[in-house]
């Protein structure tokens, strides 16, 4: 079995729960956060819509400078789940389109041409669904901190029994 072939069904899972969550954030006040040092919960669900593109273009490329980055926007949840949808088809297809070799090519995070860190891709995609998992998980406290039902993701939870 192929690495693409090991990783889809996790990555499938993963985005679908995620989907979940950017569906119930809610549009009526872009700009709350829990904490002032928080982010606001509209950055932190264009986070959750930009990361699988993340994937993709780690399987595409060998580097990403982060200088000159786009900055955060206020955006619709509809809009938001329209670009999410976009970067899980195009990663879904870069994963697909990976062999076992292209997961070991070594890849980059740079700031400034400074690198960062350096590894295989395949460690960088298995971080980058790792860092999504996070991020989704900080979003399911701000929708109970705004009273919203969260939904269940590897399990029930307090608003939703467990999705079979």
């Amino acid at each position: 079995m192929s690495i693409s072939d090991m990783l889809l069904p996790e990555f499938d899972q993963e985005m679908g729960c995620t989907r979940r969550v950017i569906e119930r954030v809610p549009d009526d006040d872009p700009g709350w956060k829990p904490h002032p040092k928080s982010f606001a919960i509209a950055h932190l669900a264009q986070l959750l819509a930009w990361m699988p593109g993340w994937i993709g273009q780690t399987l595409t490329n060998t580097e990403l400078d982060l200088s000159g980055g786009a900055g955060y926007s206020m955006e619709s949840t509809e809009t938001l789940l329209e670009l999410f949808d976009s970067n899980v088809r195009q990663a879904r297809a870069a994963i697909v389109a990976a062999s076992d070799a292209d997961y070991g090519v070594p890849w980059s995070l740079k700031a400034g041409g400074h690198a960062v860190f350096t590894m295989p891709r395949g460690a960088v995609v298995r971080q980058h669904i790792s860092h999504l998992s996070h991020h989704r998980g900080q979003m399911t406290v701000y929708l109970r901190l705004r009273d919203v039902p969260v939904p269940s993701i590897y399990g029930p939870t307090a608003d939703e029994k467990w999705e079979m």
